[in-house]
């Protein structure tokens, strides 16, 4: 396969770390996205990388035993160690403050500690297995005050940092869910559900792993994942993943369900608010996307991969050491290797071989590989780096070798001016508001962004349009699209500009088409302008053309 083929691909300056071993242990902080290497406990060094650390951070500390569980805050200001399952022990990594270690015990009496979550510079959550206690760290007194606590018999936990949500799971079987939010000091108890097994239980032991669940935020919203390995329908075959839509208020609602067709082992990415499904047996991974349309039975949404599964691009890992050593070819990475742990929403960590990637999505390869060209649309307009690939896309339709349909195309231009229609609104609600005064009245007005899926009539004319006329292309094909373009700015009430409507004046006059150009001024189809269309005319007809304007 050519990279062309390839639509997911490991990020091309990975962390990298000391890989694990019997002497260094490597942890990750799902909220501050950094790899701990923890030698000998820490009394030969802790090194601590991430993504966007140019200065890794390296310390020394006591070796008090084995450590379980090792964070900074946000901000990096305060480190916590686990090392026992009753108590935490905090160090202050703030200028001039005292560097001795302080510590915390659980309050809930015969507890053990699960884990712990840092939910802001100075604020921590305790996961016992009989609840969750929420601390406020006073590192100047070197002690933590407890904010707020709740017993619950708990199985495991899992953190949603850019959710600030704390999901426990409960019960004997441990498919009842309670969320916890966190925001500013404050802890709320959110609404609890229950995850639909696959069948009736056989016995009374845990039933739901927390390998099978995941929290990501997909489209601004906060999801459960649950990774189902059979269907609760007998006529259908292979596992699924069942996603649980969690609001800040209200109660949890399951909304989608994508069919994933095979069974074996998975682990699941969010990338670009694509849910990324990895297939270890098959060393391939497949793609979905809730905001396509999907088939709807009145209660939840069912979703197909959007592409047929493909691997990861194939990855070479550079040879590290001197320069003579280096000159060695690179070495290639196992891909979908046994030693990968996921974490949300786009980490694929090896601890065997020392890295952390990125996951991404290359969109130029999607492309051919997605050929209903008003689907391709939909997918690359959600897409974060999409302008340059549309703009691709409509170059692409428009060439003689792969050109499209009126229909077809008129669909691809009406998908892009509903989106620019969308922000040039937006736009003008927000001056309209700015005007009057309402900026002082509410806080919360903010000017619209601009995406790279709007794409403006600029782009189109100087990436797409005007190249497109200079080149050897039927006439009459040339002047119907340019004209479609135009009739769909129109139909969204988007003012045409002044250099589209030049534009389809010197086509016609460049092929003789006077009686055509009549018709399009005389119906208002064009803008009727001296200013406008006399510049397009050759002097041969600029006094025809002023004929035809002053009859007017």
């Amino acid at each position: 396969m050519g990279e062309e083929d390839y639509y997911l691909e490991l990020c091309d300056r990975p962390v990298h770390f000391e890989k694990a071993n019997p002497v260094n242990c490597v942890f990750f902080d799902e909220a501050n996205k950094q790899v701990f290497a923890v030698r000998s406990g820490g009394a030969t060094g802790v090194v601590v990388k991430g993504p966007d650390d140019r200065n890794p951070i390296s310390f020394r500390m006591e070796d008090k035993g084995e450590v379980k569980c090792i964070k900074f805050s946000l901000e990096n200001k305060i480190l916590a160690v686990q090392r026992t399952s009753k108590t935490v022990d905090f160090s202050n990594f703030i200028p001039d403050s005292s560097q001795l270690e302080y510590t915390q015990e659980c309050k809930t009496k015969n507890a053990n500690i699960l884990g712990f979550c840092w939910t802001s510079s100075t604020e921590i959550v305790f996961i016992t297995d009989q609840g969750i206690e929420f601390y406020q760290v006073l590192p100047e007194k070197r002690n933590l005050k407890l904010l707020k606590s709740q017993n619950i018999n708990v199985n495991w936990y899992m953190y949603c940092p850019e959710g600030a949500v704390i999901l426990l799971s409960t019960t004997v079987l441990g498919n009842v869910l309670q969320p916890f939010y966190f925001r500013a000091g404050t802890m709320s108890k959110l609404p609890k559900f229950e995850i639909e097994l696959p069948s009736v239980p056989k016995s009374t032991k845990l039933n739901l792993s927390e390998r099978d669940i995941a929290m990501a935020t997909i489209y601004g919203q906060l999801y459960v994942l649950f990774l189902r390995h059979h269907s609760r329908t007998s006529s259908s075959t292979g596992a699924e993943v069942v996603l649980y839509h969690l609001p800040r208020e209200g109660a949890c609602k399951k909304m989608h369900i994508l069919k994933l067709n095979r069974t074996g082992k998975f682990a699941l990415n969010v990338v670009d608010n694509l849910v990324v499904v990895h297939h270890q047996d098959t060393e391939t991974s497949v793609i979905f996307d809730i905001k396509l349309r999907g088939e709807f039975d009145g209660t939840v949404t069912f979703h197909h991969p959007v592409l047929p599964a493909r691997s990861i691009q194939p990855y070479q890992i550079p040879m590290a050491g001197p320069a003579p050593v280096t000159s060695q070819s690179p070495v290639p990475c196992k891909l979908y290797s046994s030693s990968w742990i996921v974490f949300q929403p786009d980490i694929i960590i090896s601890a065997s071989q020392g890295y952390l990637w990125n996951l991404q999505v290359k969109l130029q390869p999607i492309v051919n590989l997605l050929p209903d060209k008003g689907r391709l649309m939909d997918f690359l307009l959600q897409r974060k780096e999409c302008k340059m690939v549309i703009l691709s896309v409509c170059s692409q339709m428009l060439s003689e070798s792969d050109r499209a349909t009126l229909p077809v195309i008129a669909t691809v231009f009406d998908k892009l001016n509903h989106e620019y229609k969308k922000y040039l609104d937006a736009e003008q609600s927000y001056t309209t508001a700015l005007e009057a005064g309402q900026s002082r009245s509410s806080p919360l007005l903010k000017r619209p962004v601009r995406t790279q899926a709007v794409i403006d009539q600029s782009d189109m004319y100087t990436h797409v349009l005007s190249v497109f006329t200079e080149k050897d292309m039927p006439h009459k094909f040339v002047i119907a699209v340019l004209m479609e373009y135009i009739r769909s700015l129109n139909q969204f009430q988007i003012t045409v500009q002044h250099y589209l409507h030049e534009l389809v004046i010197k086509t016609l006059v460049q092929h003789n088409l006077f009686y055509m150009l009549h018709q399009f001024l005389q119906y208002h189809v064009l803008s009727d302008s001296k200013p406008l269309f006399l510049p397009s005319c050759p002097p041969a007809v600029s006094g025809y053309a002023e004929a035809t304007l002053d009859c007017k």
